[in-house]
């Protein structure tokens, strides 16, 4: 179906910031784009809205598409819009962040990226557009949503240890935690009131002494989010 309008009109396109925790930091999934422009950058998966898809459809099958990902935590982050962030029009971006747990689904390149790979956030390559703001606005939003949304075991192997747990607020707060005190948090706030679940399981291959395992109850959360319970750790 043909358009015509009296006005010039924006383009609409998503992108999206895909998180993992990898050799104890955060690292952000990047594509090599193949096409002008940029051809050669790394760049965040993404691209252009279909005129019979929503915006959580479009980003859901740019990452399929780009880098294979699918069933993956994603949530809408903030919309990007500077006239001059794209060289071929004016084109606005709606921007998502996604959290992928350890030994998730290997990624491969797909579509119009000719490469894709893990990078640390502390140390990223130029980037295409404007995507390393948009990077760094994903980061301060993870870095400020895990302490009061369990966003955070998006990124944990179902099953973890409490040590697991605390290295990942570490690396997400960039700050050490006292362990006693965490813990303490972790059994009033959590365990207590059964959203982590004491599993009667340990770790296995590990040269230490092995440690607990622990879940997160996922509808236990819900059931007591609806109840005002307050999650800050």
């Amino acid at each position: 179906m043909a358009y015509t309008y009296a006005y010039p009109r924006p383009a609409l396109a998503v992108d999206c910031v895909v998180f993992s925790i990898q050799s104890d930091s955060l690292h952000v999934l990047l594509v090599e784009r193949a096409q002008a422009p940029y051809e050669g950058w790394w760049a965040l998966p993404g691209g252009f809205v279909q005129m019979d898809e929503s915006l959580d459809e479009a980003a859901r099958r740019e990452l399929r598409e780009e880098t294979g990902l699918s069933d993956v935590y994603l949530e809408q982050l903030y919309t990007f819009g500077e006239p001059t962030r794209d060289p071929r029009s004016r084109v606005v971006s709606v921007a998502y962040y996604a959290l992928v747990k350890p030994g998730g689904p290997p990624v491969r390149a797909a579509a119009d990226a000719r490469r894709v790979e893990w990078f640390p956030t502390a140390q990223l390559p130029p980037l295409a557009f404007d995507h390393r703001q948009i990077v760094q606005v994903a980061i301060e939003r993870l870095r400020g949503k895990v302490r009061y949304r369990p966003v955070g075991f998006e990124l944990l192997p179902r099953k973890f240890t409490l040590a697991q747990l605390q290295r990942l607020y570490e690396v997400l707060l960039e700050r050490p935690l006292d362990k006693r005190n965490f813990r303490r948090k972790v059994q009033e706030v959590l365990i207590a009131r059964g959203v982590v679940e004491e599993l009667d399981e340990f770790q296995a291959g590990v040269r230490h002494r092995r440690a607990r395992l622990y879940r997160f109850d996922r509808a236990r959360y819900r059931q007591l989010e609806k109840q005002g319970f307050d999650f800050e750790l």
